[in-house]
């Protein structure tokens, strides 16, 4: 087992899109010996997802996260929709990992909350994009986890300071394949959204119960900050948050792009 997890690791840093990353660093180079081309220290690796139907890879870019983007979550989450609109935050990039991993119960919490969201995944960018061009953006869709330290999450709203310690964590984002727009068409403003832990259904709603769709979703992140290739949004979880424990097995789904199994260990 522990191999096979590995394994997918290795895949999920490495494939096709690793591979260019080393080529463009230039012939007979790769990203183990970048001190040779004058780097302090090797470089990072090329954090990629799989796409469904093709070998090829999807490198990560940038991992952005919409908030209370579900009126019924809002609400449950203290918060007032009629008042406040959702609203961004980020992970970093290596947050994102294989689903096949499992997820390791992290450091510094005893509350470890799980979101099921979808995943748009961008093949080009820009600034101010008009909703009415958003959809032309999107590569593929995905399903994705937004696990949150709730503790530190509340402890931080408690003394008004940013709560990214609580969501920005590493192995954040298990994530499965993506479906490209080709295949499934625009898929992410109509479907069933789910996640159920030990086989029990403790989220079930729709997409388009999206306080912002899609497009309104790119259109409104795009007024700050510049988009580009290969950067992923998870569109928001509903309601029915709440938290697992080692052991725990959480299935989560989303209509048309498949379903992801994650094992807390």
């Amino acid at each position: 087992m522990e191999e096979k997890k590995a394994e997918s690791r290795r895949r999920f840093l490495t494939g096709s899109a690793a591979a260019a990353g080393a080529a463009a660093l230039g012939a007979g180079i790769t990203p183990a010996s970048a001190q040779d081309a004058g780097y302090v220290m090797d470089l990072p690796p090329v954090i990629s997802m799989e796409i469904n139907g093709t070998s090829d890879r999807f490198p990560v870019n940038r991992v952005y996260c919409l908030g209370r983007n579900y009126a019924a979550h809002a609400l449950e989450s203290g918060d007032d929709p009629t008042v406040n609109p959702p609203f961004f935050f980020i992970k970093p990039r290596d947050a994102v990992v294989d689903y096949r991993e499992g997820h390791p119960y992290p450091l510094k919490t005893q509350a470890l909350r799980y979101e099921a969201e979808m995943v748009v995944a961008l093949k080009s960018g820009g600034e101010n994009i008009d909703p009415a061009d958003a959809l032309d953006h999107i590569y593929a869709y995905g399903v994705s986890l937004d696990m949150t330290r709730e503790d530190l999450q509340h402890e931080a709203q408690r003394l008004s300071r940013p709560w990214s310690i609580s969501k920005a964590f590493d192995k954040s984002a298990p994530v499965g394949p993506l479906t490209r727009v080709e295949d499934v068409g625009h898929t992410g403003d109509e479907g069933r959204i789910w996640l159920s832990v030990n086989g029990e259904i403790k989220q079930d709603s729709d997409l388009s119960l999206q306080r912002w769709s899609v497009a309104e979703g790119i259109a409104i992140l795009s007024q700050h900050y510049e988009l580009r290739a290969g950067d992923i949004i998870l569109t928001g979880t509903p309601e029915g948050i709440g938290l697992v424990q080692r052991g725990d097995v959480i299935r989560a789904g989303v209509e048309n792009l498949g379903e992801i199994r994650v094992e807390i260990t």
